[in-house]
């Protein structure tokens, strides 16, 4: 066998990750917000974009003359063309004008809240420099979470006046706050109700971890009880409020929804608009040819050339997104029509790779359009992610979605007899008969993802 070098030549083809299709990819990806702060970001670093409205598009029908070609053609293609490339709706004209917000008022903490509470149930300086301390370790949900000795330790106060200012906030609104246990919360509640029930103190100091476990005839045989005043004791309880705290959580931790697609019902046909009136309507400075066409010298041309790629691929890009989504989504809409004509019950199981063969995508590309977007649509908002649903097998055949199964498991249970609630295996029996191949694991899975307790929680006496 011989051994030696020797050259040849070889075509092959690989996909080479420009920077072009690299921003492509991250803006398809990105929810409407967040393509409105890239967008903004995006013009303070490129001082050829700029923000159109539609009056300048109509002033701008002189023809443009293209300067020489020197080694790229596409920003003196972009100068020609006049089509609806690159263009993005204009951001809404914001109107100065008074609505309900205007006098909506911040809603104050639950710290601002209980220390305007003390201001005025405070006897003297120490009840209050005390008390702020202990506001000031209450969290989000009313409870305390220092000790009175770890007080009384940063305060310099004695253990007395550390319990006596703390029993002064726990008797302040929400009822339960300053609470060190769910035990003590509910008594709390308990010692401000006019009406409570026989042996409701003795239930909660003793018998909760029983209740969490639906231990109910042996809660019923500590307390002499029968088990139907046992659950009506619990019906009690869920009357409490075990986080007082809670409605007075921080606006920082609310979310709003903007959807990326709205979809509309008109005359039996589905329109869809691509959600894009927060993204600025972007073009470019046609001040800027000025430094192509004119003697400037070669670093500003390359500038200012490298500079109007950068704009052109932007706009592309987010013409593609709003393309892509529109295919997506329509695909959607037009293999789960049942659901937008019926409702969820008539949701299909559907996958990834059958969108992305009826619209001749990759799968990836189909994954980052529909990741963390959002439909409006005239039975609700929904991520998108929502439509891709597992299934199970029908008797036809044919599958049916999860979704769909879990909306029926919910209405057999709402339908049960309280007294003798439906078992596992009885639901798969009956799910089973409207032609439904499910097991009675699955049927377990989808009820504990439900939040629906188990047979002997559900039971009634």
């Amino acid at each position: 066998m011989r051994l030696g070098y020797s050259l040849h030549l070889e075509q092959t083809q690989k996909l080479i990750m420009t920077p072009e299709l690299r921003q492509a990819i991250t803006i398809l990806h990105m929810p409407v917000l967040e393509l409105a702060q890239y967008v903004d970001q995006q013009m303070l670093e490129n001082p050829l974009l700029e923000t159109r409205d539609e009056r300048e598009d109509e002033r701008e029908d002189e023809p443009v003359e293209a300067p020489a070609q020197d080694k790229d053609p596409d920003w003196q293609e972009y100068f020609q063309d006049k089509s609806d490339l690159g263009i993005i709706r204009a951001r809404r004209e914001e109107i100065s004008e008074y609505s309900y917000e205007n006098f909506l008022a911040i809603t104050p903490t639950l710290q601002e809240y209980l220390i305007q509470q003390l201001s005025l149930a405070a006897r003297n300086a120490s009840d209050r420099t005390i008390g702020e301390y202990l506001i000031g370790n209450i969290d989000d949900n009313g409870y305390l979470t220092i000790s009175c000795e770890e007080a009384s330790k940063a305060t310099g106060r004695e253990i007395g006046q550390v319990a006596r200012a703390l029993e002064i906030i726990q008797g302040f609104d929400p009822s339960g706050v300053g609470a060190r246990t769910l035990q003590e919360c509910l008594l709390l509640q308990l010692g401000q109700l006019p009406d409570v029930p026989a042996k409701a103190e003795e239930f909660i100091k003793d018998h909760l971890n029983d209740l969490g476990g639906g231990k109910i005839t042996k809660i019923a045989s500590a307390l002499e009880i029968t088990p139907k005043e046992v659950q009506d004791l619990a019906d009690f309880l869920r009357t409490l409020d075990p986080k007082p705290g809670r409605k007075f959580s921080s606006n920082k931790d609310v979310r709003y929804v903007v959807p990326d697609v709205v979809v509309e019902k008109v005359n039996g046909e589905y329109i869809i608009l691509v959600n894009d009136t927060t993204v600025p309507r972007l073009g470019i400075n046609r001040g800027y040819r000025e430094a192509l066409q004119g003697q400037a010298d070669a670093e500003a041309k390359k500038f200012v050339e490298d500079k109007l790629h950068a704009a052109a691929s932007l706009i592309r890009s987010i013409e593609q997104r709003r393309l892509t989504l529109y295919k997506v989504v329509n695909c959607i809409i037009e293999l789960q029509r049942e659901f937008f004509d019926k409702g969820i019950r008539y949701l299909k199981p559907m996958t990834l790779r059958q969108v992305a063969e009826i619209v001749n995508l990759h799968e990836s590309t189909v994954s980052r359009a529909t990741a963390s977007k959002f439909m409006q649509a005239p039975q609700g908002v929904f991520e998108l992610k929502f439509f891709f649903a597992s299934g199970v097998e029908n008797a036809a055949g044919n599958m049916t979605s999860s979704e769909s199964v879990k909306r029926m498991l919910r209405d057999l249970v709402s339908q049960e007899d309280p007294a003798n609630p439906l078992s596992d295996q009885k639901i798969t029996d009956l799910l089973q008969g409207k032609g439904i191949n499910i097991s009675r694991r699955t049927v377990a899975k989808y009820r504990d993802e439900l939040g629906i307790p188990s047979t002997s929680l559900r039971k009634r006496y």
